[in-house]
């Protein structure tokens, strides 16, 4: 079977010396929104982390999964036929009950004093991203999302559009990284991640910060520890931007690749 995204490809940056990609959803946000929308209005919290420990595992991928997901939120809310979880209801709930980290705004304007691009890299959905960014942070209604989109229909009904539906992963973000890791120079990559949708993008960043959760939901953590992949935790974008300043100002390329070597360690 082929497979055609109609989905546009990215803008790509030329001439830096560092980028920021970074997943949305449990990373920028406190929360997931695809989490909550499913914890809520679909299957539950039980059967949610179940597939996703099934993805990490790699009993299932992450396409099918999610899909399953969000076809459980649109079915949780029919009412005699009709659709009562239509996408703009979801999307107003989310937008109403999603935070951001507070952290990130100063992060995202320490990179643009520094020329340093920062791109939303997420297996979400861009009207969702952007509607909490409009409520939130509206001043960043400008940056750069690459994400999925979705599809609606007359009854009510939606369903997620893929960026690369012939990809397990859905969103490959492996893809997004690959134009910079090719460039000669390359640029310093810093990943920022999460969970099983960044599972695919772990191994292609320079320097990736995972998001620790104490709410014990640390899929890629888990991921990079059993497969010996080297990760740096944190907590907030302030915390990895005080990391970050450390190898941007360097003063010497020695010096920066020692600086990258110690706070991104072998995994034992």
């Amino acid at each position: 079977m082929s497979y055609e995204s109609p989905i546009s490809e990215p803008v790509i940056y030329h001439g830096k010396k560092f980028i920021v990609l970074s997943d949305w959803d449990g990373t920028i946000t406190t929360q997931d929104s695809n989490d909550f929308v499913t914890d809520t209005y679909g299957m539950g919290l039980p059967d949610r982390v179940a597939l996703n420990q099934s993805v990490r595992n790699g009993q299932d991928n992450f396409r099918d999964a999610f899909r399953k997901m969000l076809v459980s939120v649109v079915e949780n809310g029919k009412v005699e036929g009709k659709v009562t979880h239509t996408f703009e209801f979801c999307k107003n709930a989310v937008a109403n009950n999603i935070k951001v980290d507070d952290t990130f705004k100063a992060f995202y304007e320490f990179c643009g004093a520094n020329d340093i691009p920062v791109v939303v890299v997420s297996s979400g959905m861009a009207p969702i991203i952007r509607a909490v960014l409009h409520k939130h942070l509206a001043s960043l209604d400008g940056i750069q999302i690459i994400s999925n989109e979705v599809k609606t229909y007359d009854d009510g009904s939606w369903e997620i559009q893929y960026r690369h539906p012939e990809s397990g992963f859905g969103h490959d973000k492996s893809k997004a990284i690959a134009p910079y890791t090719s460039m000669q120079p390359a640029p310093i990559v810093f990943f920022f991640g999460d969970g099983v949708s960044d599972l695919s993008a772990a191994r292609g960043a320079t320097c990736l910060f995972v998001k620790y959760k104490p709410n014990g939901e640390n899929e890629l953590m888990e991921y990079c520890i059993i497969n010996k992949i080297k990760h740096r935790l944190f907590q907030s974008f302030e915390e990895a931007q005080g990391v970050m300043k450390l190898i941007i100002f360097a003063e010497t390329e020695e010096e920066r690749q020692s600086i990258i070597a110690r706070e991104w360690p072998e995994v034992a």
